[in-house]
């Protein structure tokens, strides 16, 4: 029986401190229908994941960097959370450049807990509504975004999500854009 995302290419973005169930989560939804995941990181080599932000849980093997990422190459992005992966990965350049790429692709995009620091640094928040971790609703707001409080939040495309208590509901929503493809492109004028 044929998966909604057979064929589909579908890139991770992740480093360390990111937060397993939400990492590993989406990533078993999407290849349950179909799709070919890659985990794209700041560097070569394994991540280490964790539980609650203060457990460490599994490593896992980084399979490009986002230096060597390119939009073209995937079909959709998940970007799961993690205080720590959140606030690593908001400072890279090649993060911050590959995101960019993505949803000036019309690349449909995840987005879980922190996961969203990283659209507030790439400039990409201005305008969307969205949802994350309650910590980061000021961030959000103060860069543009409009926030609600809900488990699960689709504007043109972005999936985004508030933790783990909403995976279920965000999993779902996932698969459900990721089969759907391409969106309407957002530039409002991202810069490095």
């Amino acid at each position: 029986m044929a998966g909604r995302l057979d064929g589909k290419r579908i890139a991770i973005l992740a480093t360390d401190g990111v937060e397993q169930v939400e990492l590993t989560g989406p990533r078993d939804a999407v290849t349950a229908e179909g799709a070919r995941t890659e985990l794209v990181s700041i560097s070569d080599g394994r991540i280490q994941a964790m539980n609650g932000d203060i457990e460490p849980a599994d490593t896992f093997a980084v399979d490009r960097t986002a230096a060597q990422a390119s939009a073209s190459d995937y079909d959709a992005l998940l970007m799961p959370g993690g205080t720590v992966n959140g606030d690593k990965l908001r400072v890279d350049t090649d993060v911050r450049v590959f995101v960019q790429e993505v949803f000036r692709a019309g690349t449909p995009v995840g987005v879980i807990c922190h996961g969203p620091w990283t659209l507030i640094d790439a400039g990409l928040a201005k305008g969307r509504t969205l949802t994350s971790y309650p910590s980061l609703w000021t961030d959000l707001r103060n860069a543009g975004a409009t926030v609600v409080d809900e488990e699960v939040v689709t504007d043109d495309g972005l999936v985004s999500s508030r933790g783990p208590a909403d995976l279920s509901a965000f999993c779902a929503k996932v698969v459900e854009e990721f089969a759907e493809g391409a969106h309407q492109v957002h530039d409002e004028g991202a810069t490095v």
